[in-house]
């Protein structure tokens, strides 16, 4: 091979070299732009449904409690069936926890705290935020055109902030492929119509963040939505201050 067509193949392989590097970065661009909206988590038995349960993993940032890492709530579990829905945040230690439960049809809002052997509910009037969230007071939500695939389901994004700073942002992620009405009617998130997937709540001092690793689908049984027993109805004031008790050990 001649000088001339040794330099010319050199120069065709350098071309070539240089397009796959272009290449190559355009798809390395796009892993790192498409990474943070992909979230790892399963949903068993796709498709439709209409009941179920939402595993989710709890973290905590911010000021958090003086509360053992053992004893602190590790998973949130959320069962849905039509339009109730129950929220059920409870250590592995001592069944102490928090629920919230959604039953309009029998006009039940209810909220209930359980630490130890202390059981204390109160019954929020439709409309009425739960008890425990007055440091979510004046959030902003702001609906954004982002979308999401967590579990399977196509998730929407909305953007939060706080009336003390509005250059922090909070982003939430919820699906309207969860067939619940109205699921966050009693919460800081009222004005979302659809099922969080991806959120965070203030509860007294301590931040809990929420992130769905798994969908079920299953049979819930009605009884689970009915008003429990042997729990102490107390006022709104009395269970606020329990609560805050309980999270800022």
């Amino acid at each position: 091979m001649s000088y001339g067509s040794k330099k010319k193949y050199l120069l065709l392989h350098i071309i070539k070299i240089k397009s796959f590097l272009v290449r190559l970065a355009k798809a390395l661009f796009l892993t790192v732009i498409l990474v943070p909206l992909t979230y790892s988590c399963k949903q068993e038995e796709g498709g439709h449904f209409t009941q179920g349960e939402i595993h989710y993993d709890v973290s905590y940032t911010g000021q958090v409690t003086r509360m053992p890492r053992e004893i602190m709530p590790k998973n949130l579990i959320v069962s849905f069936k039509d339009d109730k829905i129950i929220y059920e945040l409870i250590s592995p230690i001592g069944n102490s926890g928090i629920i919230n439960l959604a039953n309009p049809a029998k006009e039940i809002y209810d909220t209930y705290l359980s630490l130890f052997s202390i059981k204390y509910f109160y019954p929020s009037k439709p409309g009425e935020i739960y008890p425990g969230f007055e440091a979510m007071r004046g959030i902003e939500i702001k609906k954004t055109t982002r979308s999401s695939i967590i579990c399977g389901l196509k998730c929407k994004n909305a953007e939060v902030t706080f009336p003390f700073d509005r250059s922090k942002i909070y982003n939430v992620w919820y699906t309207e492929e969860i067939p619940v009405s109205n699921p966050n009617a009693s919460t800081p998130f009222y004005q979302i119509d659809g099922v969080l997937m991806s959120f965070f709540f203030f509860i007294g001092r301590s931040e809990f963040h929420f992130e769905a690793q798994n969908v079920y689908k299953k049979e819930i049984p009605d009884r689970i939505f009915d008003r429990k027993e042997h729990y102490k109805m107390v006022s709104r004031k009395d269970i606020n201050k329990f609560i805050n008790k309980m999270v800022n050990l």
